[in-house]
């Protein structure tokens, strides 16, 4: 059966209204929590980017659902020696079997930041595999060192762990990054309702292999205010191809999102207070074969979002799955 989760964006929200949102969604009965990992929003407009390990923690204080970040890039930004420890530690404050590393190779915009050159897309693949191998081995609770084509690991050992290790999902979009993360992940993610990536993981990994998916939609008092409110926030979810991965600053994500209209930005997404709206935006996941779906909102109105979802949207996507 399909869990629907929430997903948390820290693009957009300050600390306290992501705590909010993470305890009304287990109020709401939502199943689990995705959580965004990001040193910039996209645009100035979203306004936010709070440390997601932080984040992690207080959750941990005001709410069981498990959750999954979606994702971290453990490449250029933090070594994976650090994301080893920043996750162990999150898995045991959120208790066993409720934390999942979901990773990926990431985006310029987060990852530039220290000064290092973005590599071109097989090279961050690359480093993601050996980062990958690097958190598993700090998991293991022994004392680590390894010389790499990427990092470099000098007698280290991680001594906070949960008794079991979380598993690690990897954000895959095309066919080489589907092959990495059949290769090296626990599940599969992605924002796109791509059943044959689905199929091919799970040929890989296991017909009940965890594949989880995202989108976003919009609640508000009505369907061109909730449009209004999300175009002026996310225009970017209409910029296409790799530019999310190259584009450095949210000055950038601006300057391409001028190309997006308001009318194209409306066509995708579930917009406004009809519950019909925001149920049927699930068929495409569902259909898919997904084994999560996680839906985030855009705007200031996710209190009413969540309250309605817990009444009406998820007793109806649960009666037909």
């Amino acid at each position: 059966m399909t869990r629907f989760g929430y997903f948390l964006s820290c693009e957009e929200y300050a600390p306290d209204q992501l705590i909010d949102q993470a305890r009304r969604a287990e109020e709401a009965g939502f199943d689990a929590l995705w959580i965004s990992d990001h040193f910039h929003p996209w645009t100035d407009a979203q306004g936010q980017s709070p440390f997601v390990w932080s984040m992690i923690g207080a959750i941990a204080q005001v709410c069981d659902l498990p959750v999954t970040t979606a994702v971290t890039c453990p490449t250029v930004r933090t070594h994976p020696a650090i994301v080893a420890q920043a996750a162990a530690t999150s898995a045991v404050l959120l208790g066993e079997g409720r934390f999942t590393l979901g990773v990926g190779t990431g985006e310029a915009l987060n990852e530039h930041v220290l000064g290092d050159v973005w590599p071109h897309a097989e090279r961050r693949l690359e480093m993601l595999e050996e980062a990958v191998e690097v958190i598993r081995r700090l998991w293991e609770g022994d004392v680590v060192s390894h010389e790499g084509r990427h990092y470099r690991v000098d007698t280290a050992r991680i001594y906070t762990l949960p008794d079991t290790p979380p598993p690690i999902f990897m954000s895959a979009f095309g066919p080489k990054a589907l092959d990495v993360a059949c290769r090296i992940a626990d599940g599969f993610i992605t924002t796109q309702p791509d059943a044959d990536a689905v199929a091919t993981f799970r040929e890989a990994k296991g017909k009940d292999a965890p594949t989880q998916a995202g989108f976003k939609v919009a609640w508000g008092p009505s369907r061109d205010e909730a449009i209004d409110a999300a175009y002026a926030l996310w225009p970017n979810a209409g910029v296409p191809g790799e530019l999310s991965q190259v584009l450095p600053s949210p000055q950038h994500f601006e300057q391409a999102s001028d190309l997006v209209t308001r009318e194209a930005f409306a066509e995708n997404g579930a917009f406004g207070p009809d519950v019909a709206e925001h149920v049927e935006a699930y068929a495409p996941f569902v259909d898919a074969g997904f084994s999560d779906v996680y839906v985030a909102n855009m705007g200031p109105d996710y209190a009413d979002m969540l309250a309605a979802y817990g009444s009406d949207v998820l007793p109806e996507l649960r009666s037909r799955t």
